[in-house]
Order: structure tokens, then C-alpha cells, then sequence
């Protein structure tokens, strides 16, 4: 009796074809699901396809692949993209579509970000003499937990490997360069009162009522336009949840504002926290997460070249990325990646065909030309 194989056993190994457009490589990975914390598949299918490259040295950590050159040009380049994704909702398998007249293609992951290592995936096979060595970095959990970011997990396992003069991570940025990115600080702002019976509320003190100074200065507040190094970064500051109350017939003793602050990267997290105190004075705040900003760091000589060659006006980028992590190890870097940013994690996520091609032009372009 011929014993049934398993199935993993009766999986073949993907390969991912690296020969293809870097339309139908978004596609092919897209349609390997890769939710946050089940990215081994599609690191695997990474990891065998670049495998056996003469030009690239291939490292794995986890679920990150690191590969490459050692070519020793006088500077190096970190070009990096996650390959996780936000849990599904009806949106694999990928599917050409054409709306208004222009061509998608639809699917979780296409914007946030595989189109961008698609990309990556293709160029890091096909440029075998770039004009620097170059790092391709593609990791994993970053739509989870900052403590679980492969990113950051490789920085901790292998610093070597940030050792560069610019880095570019490709997040959806509509194939334009944004330059740095917004701090974030979350916190809880408590007030504090005394808990009664709602029938004789006056022998207590109504918390979630002495919240509204709190909710007013949210209300109020006018976010900051600040120009760091030539960009214009929008603030935010805005309440993000509020808790309070015991039961129906009790005056609440406590009432929290879960508050989130996005802060121009001309901050540092201690001074966005000090900012908070000065705003609302006499409340308990706890810090439940924050993130440093990064500088545009366009001045450097390789940034310089580079929106040259991809003829790009830079922007600056509002949200977080994880170009604050090379920001932080002194390594200037920019997001650089097909998709609208607003299509990110959408139901209707869809990344535009011409983008993805004008983002790989862009690339190879500068990759390939003469820096003199």
C-alpha cells in the first residue's frame, strides 16, 4: 500500500520567474498570500529564485532575505520592501481590471508593497554591474507589531548589513519620491474623579466629564506646517478612542483619551512628548508607542543623483515607514514605490500597471547610468 504523500510533500517549490515583467512578478507574489506571520512561502520562493545568481550573495534571517553584490564600488545602496501583508478580505486571487481608462492590477499586497519588491526582485536578478554595490533587503512582519519587524530584528542579528550611503524603501509613494517621514506618538491621557450612585451624582466627581478641556484643545488644535531641509511636513493631532464608565447607574471615577500625534521629523520623540504635557497640563499621560521621524536627507550626493535620474520632484511622506530605521542608523534615505498610498490596506486595493513599470524604469535608470 503506496503511502499518501503530505501536503506539503505534494506542494512543488515555488520559483518565482525573475525573466518576467515586473507586472506579472507583482502578480505572481501577490498571489502567494503572505498575511503577516505566514511569510515562509513566499520567502522561500524569494530565497530559491535568486539562489545560485553569481552577482548576489544571498543571507536569510528568518523570514528576511538580504542579497548582495560585492562588487567593491566606492559606495553601497539599501534598497528594501517588506513582503507582508494586511489580512485578506475577499481580494486574492489578483485580477486585471481597467477603470477610467487606466489598468490595475487589484488584489491585497499589490499597493502595500509588493508591486515595489516585484520591482526590486527583477532588478536585483537582471543588474549585475550596477554603479554601487548593492543591498536588497526584503523582510518581514512589518504591518504587526514593532517589536516584530524583520527590518528591525536584521539591524539587531546583522548591523553589518546597514552599512551604506542611501537607502530606498519601496513604499507606495505613486512611483514619486517622498523624502523622510512624520514622527508617531501614541498616549493615554487619564482624568481622574470619584465614583457614586448616579442617583446622588453630586457627592461624586464625573471623570469622562472633566475629559472635555481635553477634547477641546483636540478640537482646537491647528497642526503645524514645518519645512525641514526644503520638504513641508503636515502635523496631526487627533483622538483616536476614548474609555469610560463602570455601569449604567455609577459615576465614572476614570476616563482615558487614547491620543496619536504625528510630528515633523524636526522633533525629536522627547520633545513631541513635552509638547503633549504643554497641551494638556494637569493630566496623567502614558506613552504607549512611539517612533522617531526621518529627515529627507536629500542633500547627500547619492540622493541628489537619484532624483535626477528619475526626474522626480520629492514630497515629503506624512505617515511612519521604516526609513526611520536607516534614518536613526545615519543612512539618508526615501520611499520610492508604485501604488496610491491611499489604496493601502482598501478592500479595493489596486496598483496601476504604469506605475509599476515607471518605478522599475526609474530604478534601472539611475542603477545603470554614469555618475559623472
Amino acid at each position: 500500500m503506496s503511502r499518501v504523500p503530505t501536503t506539503e510533500e505534494s506542494q512543488s517549490p515555488e520559483v518565482l520567474n525573475l525573466a518576467a515583467s515586473s507586472v506579472d512578478i507583482t502578480r505572481e507574489i501577490c498571489d502567494l498570500e503572505s498575511v503577516s506571520g505566514n511569510e515562509t512561502r513566499l520567502a522561500d520562493a524569494i530565497e530559491r529564485s535568486l539562489s545560485g545568481l553569481d552577482h548576489l550573495e544571498i543571507i536569510r534571517d528568518g523570514d528576511t532575505i538580504v542579497a548582495r553584490t560585492n562588487l567593491g564600488r566606492a559606495q553601497r545602496v539599501v534598497i528594501a520592501g517588506h513582503i507582508d501583508t494586511v489580512p485578506l478580505n475577499n481580494n486574492l486571487p489578483t485580477r486585471f481590471e481597467t477603470l477610467d481608462g487606466v489598468d490595475y492590477l487589484w488584489g491585497r499586497g499589490t499597493v502595500d508593497m509588493k508591486a515595489g519588491v516585484a520591482v526590486q526582485l527583477k532588478l536585483a536578478a537582471e543588474l549585475t554591474e550596477p554603479i554601487v554595490d548593492l543591498t536588497w533587503m526584503w523582510y518581514d512582519h512589518e504591518e504587526v507589531s514593532d517589536s516584530l519587524n524583520g527590518l528591525g530584528r536584521l539591524a539587531r542579528n546583522r548591523p553589518d548589513l546597514f552599512v551604506g550611503d542611501f537607502a530606498i524603501l519601496g513604499e507606495p509613494s505613486n512611483s514619486r519620491v517622498e523624502g523622510g517621514c512624520n514622527g508617531n506618538l501614541r498616549v493615554e491621557i487619564r482624568a481622574f474623579g470619584l465614583r457614586a450612585h448616579s442617583a446622588r451624582s453630586w457627592v461624586g466627581e464625573n471623570a469622562i466629564h472633566k475629559v472635555t478641556p481635553i477634547l477641546d484643545t483636540l478640537t482646537n488644535y491647528e497642526p503645524r506646517e514645518v519645512e525641514v531641509e526644503g520638504l513641508v511636513y503636515r502635523e496631526g493631532l487627533n483622538a483616536v478612542g476614548i474609555s469610560g464608565g463602570i455601569a449604567g447607574n455609577v459615576i465614572p471615577d476614570e476616563c482615558m483619551v487614547h491620543v496619536n500625534y504625528r510630528f515633523a521629523p524636526s522633533r525629536s520623540v522627547d520633545e513631541a512628548i513635552v509638547h503633549l504635557h504643554e497641551l494638556f497640563p494637569g493630566y496623567e499621560i502614558t506613552v504607549v508607542d512611539s517612533a522617531a521621524g526621518a529627515r529627507p536627507g536629500l542633500d547627500a550626493p547619492l540622493a541628489r543623483q537619484f532624483l535626477t535620474a528619475v526626474g522626480a520632484e520629492p514630497r515629503p511622506k506624512y505617515g511612519w515607514t521604516d526609513v526611520a530605521r536607516f534614518s536613526a542608523l545615519g543612512i539618508p534615505a526615501v520611499n520610492y514605490g508604485p501604488g496610491d498610498p491611499l489604496k493601502a490596506h482598501a478592500d479595493d486595493e489596486r496598483v496601476s500597471l504604469r506605475q509599476i513599470t515607471e518605478c522599475e524604469d526609474g530604478l534601472r535608470a539611475w542603477l545603470t547610468a554614469s555618475t559623472d
